[in-house]
């Protein structure tokens, strides 16, 4: 899926080949921004399957003023995205930290949580939780207790109201998201939208620009694409989504993946063991003891159980 980039600007095919950053992503359609500060071209990968995501570097060839093909992507740092057992969903590429926005109400998922901080530990990314709408004074209790276990696995947990106090999100986030590539994701209805207009002034304007060289129409939801920060980083925002499979992670990621089980690695009777119901496992028998919550156990068995599902 990874190919090292030359970094040569160089005649091909019946175009200029270029360099720059994939910003949006429709579809098998990609907005790409030139190295050079040029107008920013609707590309299309060569061939049927598109391995693109938004945050790559690409090379493409120049097909016409605002039209490219991508011919080679550049070699990555990291690449998230989810999979369930027939396909797979690319978030973005090259990514520092994964920010994802929970709200007081509507009821946010436990599991969809711990799958997206699961994701970030197997790539290698920062994790922040964002609990939003907290002016929501009679939800707020519920979801400071379901979130509490996660503070204490040394998670940052930041409250705020994007909507009802704009005013204490950039004192909150900016020195978080500066100089770094920082991926929202979350459910629909948790507020992204409302987040992502104060922390990026021109957001409606840039969407719609993007969705105009998209040819995406109205659908300016639906697709993922990387703001600028006026302070330095960028700040991809990705539709809002209800599962995140994560069949592509092999049992040693997952297990290595959960921040409470590492302290008991290697500490097993066998050193093959599975963590599911051999005797003499460490992690078990912290379960016992209370040092990790069944809950966690229960999230891991799930994903072991969903990754040997999947189709060869």
């Amino acid at each position: 899926m990874t190919r090292n980039a030359s970094g040569q600007q160089k005649r091909a095919g019946s175009g200029a080949r270029l360099e720059g950053v994939v910003i949006a992503a429709h579809g098998r359609h990609y907005l790409v921004a030139p190295e050079d500060g040029s107008a920013m071209p609707q590309c299309f990968p060569r061939g049927k399957k598109s391995e693109v995501a938004v945050g790559d570097r690409v090379h493409y060839e120049q097909q016409s003023a605002d039209q490219g093909v991508i011919v080679e992507i550049g070699e990555r740092r990291n690449l998230l995205y989810r999979s369930d057992q027939f396909k797979s969903k690319l978030f973005a590429a090259n990514l520092d930290q994964l920010l994802i926005v929970l709200a007081t109400e509507p009821h946010f998922s436990e599991d969809l949580l711990g799958r997206a901080l699961i994701a970030a530990e197997a790539h290698g990314l920062e994790s922040l939780i964002v609990l939003n709408k907290i002016d929501v004074e009679g939800a707020l209790p519920l979801a400071r207790e379901r979130l509490a276990p996660y503070r204490a696995l040394g998670y940052t947990v930041i409250e705020l109201s994007a909507k009802m106090a704009p005013g204490d999100v950039h004192p909150q986030l900016d020195a978080r998201l500066k100089d770094r590539s920082t991926i929202l994701l979350g459910q629909s209805g948790m507020g992204k939208s409302t987040l992502v207009n104060l922390l990026i002034p021109d957001a409606d304007a840039a969407t719609r620009e993007i969705s105009t060289a998209l040819n995406s129409g109205r659908h300016t939801t639906t697709f993922t694409r990387l703001y600028h920060l006026p302070e330095g980083g960028s700040l991809i925002d990705s539709p809002g989504f209800q599962e995140f499979g994560l069949h592509h992670l092999t049992e040693s990621q997952l297990e290595r993946a959960f921040a409470d089980f590492r302290p008991y690695l290697g500490k097993c009777r066998f050193y093959n063991c599975h963590h599911l119901h051999e005797p003499g496992c460490a992690v078990l028998e912290a379960i016992e003891s209370g040092d990790i919550r069944p809950e966690r156990h229960a999230l891991y068995a799930q994903l072991v159980h969903e990754a040997s599902q999947i189709v060869r």
